[in-house]
């Protein structure tokens, strides 16, 4: 198996000032287990990415290095290149990306998970028996043939790790592998992986931001500084146990240290704004409906949560609600709050015209970069206030405050690509709340985020919550849930369930389990 030996080392992307990472200095011996921490933005991911030989410095390539960066004593990007090139049918490293999607790269699952081993030389006859045994392993088990397209976030987070696992790698590079499944699901996930390290000997190198969910699997844990290096590493545990409220402090997720819910002054007689009465949703090339018989009512200043399994219809529910997906069945109807007087607009907001849309109902999508369209983070906040026709000052006013808000302002000029996930996510939670939408459509919002900016993301919609906007969010956050939610709606493979309750006061809501079609 391979170790890591990294000696000053440093990373700047293309087109920044400030260094990604500087100063490295870290050993990782041969079948040795990992835990990154630190806050979004400290660089865990390029790490990750520069590790598995994919950062490319010089002025042809994605930015700036500096130091060495070694896997048994040859250049990360060489060993990588050599496990292509040389057809073994072995891989040196395998990293499961933080976006998932950005790792699939073919129509068919099977034929997703496959490619990977045709590109390192396995023989024909062994690729299929692997790529059975990945997609049993990660616990997807949906023919060969099933289409990537038609997978949930969850899902093909778990195809994505199919296709790294398949390759059986000396050094297995995690990044954030659970964000995208429920929390059982992520259990699961940590103790399968834990089984197969155990079984190959290989060295693991991980982030997550669910640390309990890992304790028991790593050896260690190594803290990194936003722009720096290692500032803390050492037994998992000890570590935690020695420096967990100064971690926390710095927004890494300690066990024992986690955020409070935010207050909440709560609102009586709100506006109904939008309603579901039995609505279907379908996806395209799909003869069964995702999703049948859901009744929603979103009201001002309450927040409704959807919530249930990987591949239950959240993200579906979440893009009809906002006028982004065609119901097939059922009514979906925005209500005169929402349509606003003398507007001539149409009752469905899936017929609305995208300036009427934004105005009314924010979204965040699961995948943020599928909603920039600018090249730089300031832009991109600026592009909804300008569609809705707002004068120069007050768009500069809009963006000026979000970027503060959410810890955007020393990003401003930045490519919205070039950020970390967490980042991303924050900068597309921005650019919903850029209009001022009285609904918020929020899919895994709080994604990516350290503990500081998970707290203040939460406040933030917290505060416009008691302001009066609608919330509506699909996630696996459980925390999140137990902040904000006030009604939560448990979609089960699509079977609906119902929970109702009260203003949330940080003990979460009260659970009506039967089932409502």
């Amino acid at each position: 198996m391979t170790a890591i030996r990294a000696r000053g080392w440093g990373w700047r992307h293309s087109g920044r000032r400030a260094w990604a990472l500087r100063g490295v200095d870290l050993d990782i011996d041969s079948g040795e287990r990992v835990l990154l921490l630190g806050p979004s933005g400290a660089g865990k991911s390029t790490l990750l990415a520069a590790v598995a030989g994919l950062l490319d410095p010089g002025p042809d390539g994605n930015g700036e290095a500096e130091g060495t960066l070694l896997l048994d004593g040859v250049p990360a990007q060489q060993a990588r290149t050599v496990a292509v090139t040389t057809g073994t049918g072995a891989a040196r490293t395998g990293l499961l990306l933080q976006d998932p999607e950005a790792q699939t790269v073919l129509a068919r699952c099977g034929d997703d998970v496959a490619f990977g081993l045709e590109n390192h030389g396995v023989e024909q006859g062994g690729i299929w028996p692997r790529v059975e045994q990945a997609l049993d392993d990660v616990r997807l088990w949906v023919p060969r043939d099933h289409p990537t397209a038609r997978l949930s976030g969850g899902q093909r987070q778990r195809l994505a790790l199919a296709g790294v696992l398949a390759l059986r790698p000396d050094v297995l590079l995690l990044d954030e592998p659970t964000s995208m499944l429920d929390p059982d699901a992520g259990t699961r996930l940590a103790g399968l992986v834990a089984r197969l390290l155990t079984g190959t000997g290989a060295t693991c190198l991980l982030v997550e931001h669910r640390v309990a969910t890992w304790l028991d699997v790593v050896d260690r844990v190594v803290v990194l500084e936003p722009g720096g290096g290692v500032v803390a590493g050492g037994p998992a545990r000890t570590v935690l146990a020695r420096e967990g409220a100064g971690l926390a402090a710095r927004g890494v997720w300690v066990p024992g240290h986690l955020p409070g819910p935010p207050t909440r002054a709560g609102r009586s007689g709100a506006e109904l704004l939008l309603r579901a009465e039995g609505v279907e949703v379908s996806r395209r090339g799909r003869e069964e409906p995702v999703l049948a018989g859901v009744d929603v009512d979103v009201v001002a200043g309450r927040a409704t949560a959807l919530v249930g399994p990987n591949g239950s219809g959240k993200s579906t529910l979440a893009l009809a609600l906002a006028g982004l997906a065609r119901h097939t069945g059922g009514e979906l109807t925005a209500r005169p709050p929402l349509l606003g007087r003398g507007s001539g607009l149409v009752r469905e907001p899936d017929r609305w015209r995208p300036r009427d849309l934004v105005r009314r109902i924010g979204s965040v999508f699961q995948d943020p970069r599928h909603q920039f369209v600018a090249s730089t983070v300031i832009d991109e906040l600026a592009v909804g206030p300008r569609r809705i026709g707002l004068p120069v000052a007050a768009v500069d006013a809009r963006t000026d405050e979000l970027l503060q808000r959410l810890r955007l302002t020393h990003l401003a000029q930045a490519n919205p690509f070039t950020l970390s996930g967490g980042e991303q996510r924050r900068l597309s939670v921005a650019t919903a709340l850029a209009t001022r939408p009285r609904v918020l459509v929020l899919d895994e919002p709080t994604f990516g985020q350290d503990s500081r900016t998970w707290a203040e993301l939460v406040d933030l919609l917290a505060g416009l919550l008691d302001d009066g906007a609608a919330l509506v969010t699909a996630t696996h956050d459980t925390a999140l849930v137990e902040a904000l939610a006030d009604d939560v709606l448990v979609l089960d493979a699509g079977a609906v369930q119902q929970r109702v309750s009260g203003l949330t006061t940080g003990s979460g809501p009260t659970t009506v389990s039967e089932p409502r079609s």
